[in-house]
């Protein structure tokens, strides 16, 4: 019987006669010298058994699962465009309402509220890994809502901790760079809920997370709200 050899070189397989077994040659690809194994040596790759049902016709019965992608459908897209385009209306309006004083706290936190879960959601939709089965449904809605929820609760690092740790009166008191810090602590806590949430990599976790607050960040700016170097 022949003997299976395979090259070390170009890994060519082919097959020589027992009668050279323990004998070197060149390999017949890349003429490298080789030396055929013994017949106790040799390594055979058997065909993996096919163990799966089959029909009377011996072909298997077995059907491949279709995924079915999730992407932004047009619907949706447009709900998410008209609740974003809704929320920074109301903040315009604000604007040219408020005066210098900008909008009061509680439209303040409303706009945090109302912009985390289409835009959650609409990241996700951008974001999600395209190798894993995406989240869809009722669990899809759920998660988005405890993201949003979550990511939302970020901004009270912002509301609370300078003025704690810098004992300033308010938040909008301290300075652009000091803002510009906190906030890279608000995106890496924000990046690491959206990784817990939809279970994806870090890069779309701070992808997920810096659409959300570079959107309240522009919120509050078209709105006419101070985020830092306010002067008292």
């Amino acid at each position: 019987m022949p003997i299976q050899v395979t090259c070390p070189k170009c890994f060519k397989r082919f097959q020589v006669s027992e009668k050279f077994a323990g004998k070197k040659g060149p390999c017949p690809s890349c003429k490298n010298t080789i030396t055929v194994p013994d017949k106790n040596e040799e390594v055979v790759i058997h065909e993996h058994p096919d163990d799966a049902p089959k029909d009377r016709s011996g072909q298997s019965v077995l059907v491949p699962i279709k995924r079915t992608e999730t992407d932004v459908t047009r619907k949706g897209l447009i709900l998410t465009i008209a609740a974003v385009v809704g929320v920074f209306a109301i903040a315009i309006a604000f604007r040219m309402l408020g005066g210098e004083e900008g909008p009061p706290d509680w439209a303040k936190v409303l706009g945090v509220i109302a912009l985390a879960p289409p835009l959650v959601w609409a990241g996700y939709s951008f974001v999600y890994d395209s190798e894993l089965e995406p989240y869809r449904g009722a669990e899809l809605r759920n998660r988005v809502l405890i993201g949003a929820a979550l990511l939302a609760c970020v901004w009270l690092v912002y509301a609370f901790v300078p003025s704690y740790v810098l004992e300033l009166d308010q938040a909008a008191e301290m300075s652009y760079t000091t803002f510009g810090i906190f906030f890279c602590i608000m995106l890496g806590i924000g990046a690491v809920i959206a990784v817990a949430t939809f279970e994806l990599e870090f890069v779309g976790g701070l992808t997920l997370a810096g659409l959300y607050l570079l959107s309240v960040v522009l919120l509050a700016l078209v709105s006419g709200a101070t985020l830092a170097g306010l002067v008292t």
